[in-house]
Formats: structure tokens, C-alpha cells, sequence
């Protein structure tokens, strides 16, 4: 037998061992689970978590044959899941949250019809508003039963305590003349020690009961019930100005509000008895109220004493959602959990531990004969209440109202100017929404552009394929050793990337998830030249000046504390450790401390500022100082990689080189000019390169630290910006695109920062 003949026959023999060796690691040794699987995605409170893990075991004892995998999901990542089970036609049997979000769910065709497992004498055990239907795909098929409500409720009321308050308000009169007695200002320096009332005015859920009490809403009474696959906006009415004229005056006119209130500075003002009156929601309310702080209290929300209407708060149930991805045996498991999870035993054990209002309605009338004060107020608090709008606009609503919202509650704005706002950009936002973008003059040459391309590359490098084509032939066994990284590179770059290229192109949205189709340049058009080009080149100005102030921070804070550590320092390796920390925390961790620390009320920077008999300042309510805020949280994390890199560089440097110097006389500046800075330079540039493209891409900081681009939208950079147009409008093409122009201007600057400065050059 010839060498070659040998050597093919190892090959063969090794890729079989290696085959082997593959197949039996990814067969596992521990013995396979027989139970089939349910899958559960849910959004339940760390509170609740409990009694649902509780009721699952015994759901297994019942079922033996079943085992449910519950995973806990944000609402963004949840909603974000959905789209890609819906893209692969595979995800979990059974989905839990609040009903609001059921019409984006329909349009992206995430739902089952549980109607089979739920007959009409069933279904007559539950508040018919728990019970949501949607159309058909057919409309001559009748509506389908998408969502079985556990809980009812969700809603907001009036939380006081009895310390300060011994009757709550029925009116609104009421409640301005308690807010004014008990918004204490001893010492006259315009931060009252306690305040009258407060909620958070971040989010315009909380403004709801003053429109309702004022006779307006959020939608067309004609297309904004509950059972509304689409709605009309309606923000801008003399009821809604009038609503905003209220809710200015209590913090201008009466002065009873805080200058500055998200969800957990609202809460903690509360808490600690720096407030007298609180808005929150029935989620919150058992902790207030367990509280041993304070004496809390529930009641339901006044009355407005301009219209005698009551103030009432949007009510939604939570509950389950059988997955159009299952079917058959997976279907009828999804649907007996989904019973199990909505029974009378299920939501007395919710009943009992948390104090939540059960859909069925024998366990309803139970809760409002017993003589529990909590539960009480808020069945009260229920029945006023009206039902949140499933439409699919409803999420266009509320992106629109924050920013003009937000701008009233900081006085930017005037009432009237506020609704006007939010109306306008809701038109523009639910058609935007709505609308499918058809196919223009350029889709037939973007597609014809894109073979020719791809022909064109394969053209190219035709020696390139022809030659691994002859060595795969000759050496199988290297290639099938490194076949694993070949197959991670190309799942996780190249066709995330080839697939975003031709997204850009297309006019994949909610709506047309698997049949969307190639439009051409509109997506870049609109981006340019459209409606929202302003927006556009307003954001990525900020960003240049975000990148360019963040990384000449990063570089000259980086390079002088490396300077001084490698001098004749004693303590050195504290400090370096010290100053590594920033760096090593995790950085969500370091964002929202920042965003703690720059709170109005709470913060340390204010508390600094005023033991230095300066003013407070609004961090995170005026644009100006948010930004500042988000590149201070940055350049604190920012600084130690840059310390850590010319630290490393400046300890390749010879020490010859200062010691000729210093026998030169030459100065410490001169000594740093003209041979640390030159011998650095094939360290730092690249570094600064990579520093550039992370912080421009930095989107957790601005997120979290401006809590999504807030106020009024205007501390957005480029990525932020994408991220909102992307999961608020559902916009996948444009969003596509948008990534795109960021990806070609990174790769832009990086090859021409590198070639204009020299980067790779060794230095001499």
C-alpha cells in the first residue's frame, strides 16, 4: 500500500474517531428527562414568583408526564423573543403578562385560539373584561379567544399616610388644600422637606385618571375600547388641555409636587415620609402598606371637583396566552397549564399571598365581603376604573405622550402646546406604525445590484475557492477540526450581517414579519431626506459630540493617572487596584448607581452641591444637565481601559531614553512630548480607535442612566435612537438601515483614523 493510500486511511479513521468523540459528548451522560416539556415565558414580580413556583410543582404532582420550564422575560426582551419565535415558527407553548400588549402579539401572528379549552360555561366563571378576543384572520370566522386573565386590575389609586393624613381626599379640591398643608417648607429654600403629593410624572400611565376625570381619553370613544384592534389617537381636546392645566397648576401654581419624580424616587419619597400622598399602582400597594416606616393607607382617586366625573385609572388583566408555534400534543399541554394557572385555587393562593384581585368572579365576590381595607379600595378603585385599549396604537400613544409630557411637568411647555405635541407625533407615529411601505422604482435594481455583487465576489476570488476546494480534498481532517469556528464566525457575523444588509432594503415591520418584501433605497431615503431627517441629524451631532468629549476624557484622565503610577509612587499597587474598579464592575451596575447618585432629591451630587451652599440641579429632568449626567457616568467608566493600556506601553519604554534626556536638561514636558507621546503611539491609537467605536455604540449608559433618552427624548444618541425606532415602531427595515449608515461610519473612521495617524507604524 502506497503512502497516500495510508494517510487517506488515517484521515477517514480520525474524522470517524472524531465523529464518534462529537456524538457522544453531545449525547450527555445523564439520563434523558421522559416528561415532556412546557415552556412558559411570564413577566410576574419577584413577589409573585414565589406562588407560581409553588403552584407549578403541583402542577407537576398532578402531571407527571409534564415538566414546565417558567422563564422569567422584561417586556422588551419578552416582545423581542416573540418576533424571532415567530421568524422560526418555534418558542414557548405558553406566554403571561399584561393585556395591553395583545394586539402587537395579533398583528405579529404570536397567538392561539384557546377557545377549544375553554367552552362558554367555563368562560362564564371569569370577568368577561379578563376574557380578550381578537379577529379572525378570515373575517368571516368568528373573533378568538388569545388571553385568559388570572388577575384584574393593574390599576392606580390613591395611597396616603395616616400620619399626616387622617381622611383622604374625595375631591380634587380636597386633595390640592391636604397637598398644600402638607408640603412643608421650614426654612423657605424652595426644597420642601415634605411634599403634598407625588407619582411618577415620567410616564404618562400616571396622567391617565386626571384625563378620565376631565371627561377625555386616549383614543376616539368610537375606536378606543377595549376590544379595538385599532385606535385614533384624541390628545388633543379641550378636556385633555384642561386635564394638563390641573396637573401643571399642582406644580407651579400650588407648588405641592417635587421638581423632579421617576417610579423609585416617587416610591422612596413615600417611604421615608417625605411625601404625603403617593399615586401607585395595586402592585405596590401591599409593600406600602407592610410597611413599618409608615402608616399607609389605600383609597380610591378623587373626583374631579371642575366635572364631578371620578379620576379613573386604566384597568387591565395579566394572565396567560396559548402560542400559534404549538400544536396538537404541545397545544393540549400549553392549554391544561393555562388552566391550571387560571383556576380557583391557583388565584385564591395569588389572593391570599399578594392581595391581588382574581379574575373569576366567585373569588371576586368573596374578596369584597371580607373586611380587608386593602382589598376594599380596590375593588372600588376597579369598578370606576376603564378598560386599557389592546390596539395596537396604544404603545404609539405612550412613546408620543412621554416627551411633551414630560416637558409640561418641567414647565417647558404649556398645556395647550403639550397636547398639540402629543397628538401630532401620535398621527405620525401610528401611521408610521400602520403603514406597510410597498416596492419603489429602485427595488428591481437593488435586487439586481445585489446579484450582481454576489457574482462579481465569486468571480473575484474564484482561485481562492478553487484552491480550498483542492486542499479540502487533500487534508479533511485539519478542516474538520476547525469546522466548529468556521460555523460560530458564520452564524454569529457574517449571516447576522448579510441578513441586516438586506433587511435595510426591505419593509419588514410588525405586520409582515415572514412576507416582507425588498423596497429598494426608501429606508435611506426617509433617514436623509424624509420627515424625520431633522431628528436624525440633530442625534448624530449629539453623538459626535457624546464620542469626541468622552474619548479626549477616557485618554487624558487614562494617560496621566498612568504616568503617575509609573512613577516612584508608594502604595502603588492600591492604587492601581482602586482605579481598576470602575472598570471591572459590571457596567448596568455602575449606570443606574450614577442615575441614583444624580437624583434630585436623593442624590449625593445635589446633597454635595448643597453642602457647598450651591443650588440643586435637575439631573435628570432638563436635557442639558441628563447629558451631562450620561457622560460623566462614562467617562467614569471609560478612563481605567485607557489608565490600564498606556500603562502597559509606558512600561515597555526604555529608561535610557529619560536618563539621556535628564543629562540633556530637558523639562518633564518636554521629556513626555517627545518620547513618552511618540513611543505610545502604536499602543494608544488603536486603543483610542476601539475606545471610539464603543463608546459611539454605548448604549447601556444613556439608556439607563437618562432612563431611555429622556427628558423629552433629547439625550438619544445614535444607537439609543435605533433601539427606540426599531422595538417602539416596529420598523425592522428602517431599523436595518439606520444600523447600517452607523456600521459604514465606524468602519470609515477606523480605516482612516488608523492609515491618517500612522497607527501600525512601528515607532523609532
Amino acid at each position: 500500500m502506497t503512502i497516500l493510500a495510508l494517510q487517506s486511511v488515517r484521515t477517514r479513521r480520525g474524522a470517524r474517531l472524531l465523529l464518534l468523540l462529537f456524538a457522544a459528548l453531545c449525547a450527555g451522560c445523564g439520563p434523558a428527562d421522559a416528561r415532556r416539556e412546557v415552556r412558559l415565558w411570564h413577566q410576574m414580580r419577584p413577589e409573585d414568583r414565589a406562588v407560581l413556583d409553588a403552584r407549578i410543582a403541583e402542577f407537576e404532582r398532578q402531571r407527571p408526564d409534564l415538566h414546565v420550564r417558567a422563564l422569567y422575560k422584561e417586556t422588551e426582551e419578552l416582545r423581542s423573543g416573540l418576533v424571532a419565535a415567530v421568524l422560526a415558527q418555534s418558542g414557548p407553548e405558553v406566554v403571561y403578562g399584561p393585556s395591553d400588549v395583545l394586539g402587537v402579539y395579533h398583528a405579529m401572528g404570536a397567538l392561539a385560539d384557546l377557545s377549544p379549552w375553554f367552552n362558554a360555561s367555563e368562560q362564564a366563571q371569569f370577568d368577561p373584561r379578563s376574557l380578550i378576543y381578537m379577529p379572525a384572520a378570515d373575517p368571516g370566522d368568528p373573533p378568538r379567544l388569545v388571553f385568559v386573565g388570572d388577575r384584574f386590575g393593574n390599576h392606580l389609586g390613591l395611597v396616603y399616610n395616616r400620619q399626616y393624613i387622617t381622611r383622604p381626599p374625595t375631591t380634587t379640591d380636597e386633595l390640592v388644600e391636604l397637598a398644600q398643608q402638607n408640603t412643608i417648607d421650614a426654612d423657605k429654600d424652595g426644597s420642601p422637606k415634605r411634599y403634598g403629593l407625588v407619582w411618577n410624572y415620567t410616564e404618562p400611565f400616571f396622567v391617565v385618571p386626571f384625563l378620565t376625570g376631565y371627561g377625555a381619553w386616549v383614543f376616539e370613544e368610537s375606536s378606543g375600547d377595549d376590544s379595538a384592534v385599532h385606535g385614533i389617537p384624541a390628545l388633543d381636546t379641550p378636556a385633555a388641555v384642561a386635564a394638563y392645566q390641573f396637573v401643571s397648576d399642582l406644580r407651579s401654581k400650588y407648588r405641592v409636587l417635587p421638581r423632579s419624580a421617576d417610579y423609585e424616587a416617587a416610591a422612596e419619597l413615600f417611604r421615608s415620609g417625605k411625601a404625603a400622598m403617593l399615586i401607585d399602582g395595586d402592585w405596590s400597594w401591599q409593600g406600602y402598606v407592610a410597611s413599618d416606616r409608615i402608616d399607609a393607607a389605600v383609597a380610591p382617586l378623587p373626583t374631579v371637583s371642575a366635572t364631578g366625573l371620578p379620576m379613573a385609572p386604566m384597568v387591565a388583566p395579566k394572565g396567560y396566552s396559548l402560542t400559534s408555534f404549538t400544536s396538537g400534543q404541545e397545544a393540549d399541554d400549553g392549554a391544561a397549564l393555562i388552566e391550571f394557572l387560571t383556576s380557583e385555587e391557583t388565584q385564591a393562593a395569588f389572593l391570599a399571598d399578594q392581595k391581588v384581585l382574581p379574575s373569576r368572579l366567585a373569588l371576586r365576590e368573596k374578596a369584597a365581603e371580607s373586611d380587608d381595607p386593602l382589598l376594599t379600595a380596590s375593588i372600588a378603585q376597579v369598578e370606576r376604573g376603564r378598560p386599557m385599549p389592546t390596539a395596537i396604537e396604544i404603545r404609539a400613544v405612550w412613546d408620543s405622550m412621554r416627551p411633551a409630557y414630560q416637558e409640561l411637568m418641567a414647565g417647558k411647555l404649556e398645556p395647550a402646546a403639550a397636547a398639540a405635541a402629543m397628538q401630532a407625533e401620535a398621527l405620525r407615529q401610528c401611521a408610521a406604525l400602520t403603514t406597510v411601505s410597498q416596492p419603489d422604482a429602485t427595488a428591481p435594481l437593488v435586487s439586481l445590484a445585489g446579484l450582481v455583487l454576489l457574482a462579481a465576489g465569486l468571480y473575484w476570488q474564484r482561485r481562492a475557492v478553487a484552491d480550498l476546494w483542492r486542499d479540502l480534498r487533500t487534508n479533511r481532517l485539519a478542516y474538520l477540526f476547525v469546522l466548529p469556528s468556521l460555523a460560530v464566525i458564520l452564524l454569529t457575523v457574517l449571516f447576522p450581517l448579510a441578513y441586516n444588509v438586506v433587511l435595510s432594503f426591505t419593509n419588514m415591520s410588525l405586520t409582515n414579519l415572514r412576507d416582507w418584501q425588498v423596497i429598494g433605497v426608501a429606508n435611506y431615503g426617509a433617514m436623509f431626506t424624509g420627515e424625520q431627517a431633522s431628528k436624525f441629524w440633530n442625534v448624530l451631532g449629539l453623538t459626535i459630540v457624546w464620542t469626541v468629549v468622552n474619548v479626549v476624557f477616557h485618554v487624558t484622565l487614562g494617560v496621566l493617572l498612568a504616568v503617575m503610577l509609573n512613577g516612584p509612587i508608594r502604595g502603588k499597587s492600591i492604587y492601581r487596584l482602586l482605579l481598576i474598579i470602575p472598570w471591572a464592575v459590571p457596567a448596568y451596575i455602575t449606570a443606574l448607581t450614577w442615575r441614583g447618585m444624580f437624583d434630585f432629591e436623593f442624590g449625593a451630587v445635589n446633597h454635595l452641591l448643597a453642602g457647598v451652599g450651591l443650588a440643586r440641579v435637575n439631573w435628570l429632568g432638563e436635557a442639558g444637565p441628563a447629558f451631562v449626567a450620561c457622560l460623566v457616568a462614562n467617562i467614569w467608566l471609560g478612563f481605567p481601559f485607557m489608565m490600564v493600556i498606556a500603562l502597559g506601553g509606558l512600561q515597555g519604554i526604555p529608561t535610557e531614553l529619560y536618563e539621556a534626556a535628564r543629562i540633556d536638561r530637558a523639562s518633564r514636558w518636554q521629556q513626555f512630548r517627545n518620547i513618552t507621546l511618540p513611543l505610545l503611539k502604536p499602543v494608544l491609537l488603536p486603543a483610542i480607535t476601539l475606545g471610539a467605536v464603543w463608546t459611539f455604540n454605548n448604549l447601556n449608559v444613556v439608556w439607563l442612566v437618562s432612563n431611555g433618552g429622556e427628558p423629552a427624548d433629547k439625550t438619544h444618541i445614535l444607537v439609543s435612537y435605533v433601539y427606540k425606532a426599531v422595538f417602539n415602531l416596529y420598523k425592522y427595515g428602517y431599523g436595518a438601515a439606520l444600523s447600517m449608515v452607523i456600521f459604514l461610519m465606524l468602519l470609515a473612521f477606523s480605516a482612516l483614523f488608523l492609515n491618517r495617524t500612522r497607527a501600525t507604524e512601528a515607532a523609532y
